[in-house]
């Protein structure tokens, strides 16, 4: 049989399952805001990856004997993680299109900007 010391404390099986219940109330609040986060991250990405591309074009006419039309050979750029990248339009009027390769980026997010269309990103250079 277990004896109990005089003046020994502890907790009460009530308190440990009030203490389990705060903290389940907590993490059900607070997992969908980190996925919800993360998940936006990923579009933070693909757009940091368009201006990155921009940056990059924006060397390459830097130099005076490049003229005409760039092309994604031109400027040597590697875009981060599976996202993947075009140039079109013209000289006047430059459209970077990058693909958000995983997918991830919430569709409530790509509603509110107009540079998204599906999983795409556009950025225009005047």
């Amino acid at each position: 049989m277990i004896q109990r010391l005089r003046g020994q404390k502890g907790f009460t099986l009530i308190e440990l399952m009030i203490v389990i219940a705060i903290i389940g109330i907590l993490a059900a609040i607070a997992i969908p805001n980190f996925i919800s986060y993360r998940n936006k991250a990923f579009c933070s990405q693909t757009e940091s990856d368009a201006a990155s591309v921009a940056a990059a074009i924006a060397d390459y006419y830097s130099i005076p004997t490049h003229t005409g039309m760039v092309a994604v050979a031109d400027i040597n750029y590697t875009p981060s993680g599976t996202n993947t990248y075009t140039i079109t339009g013209t000289t006047d009027a430059i459209a970077i299109n990058v693909t958000d390769g995983s997918g991830r980026c919430p569709a409530s997010y790509r509603d509110a900007n107009a540079a998204w269309t599906g999983s795409v990103f556009t950025k225009t250079m005047p």
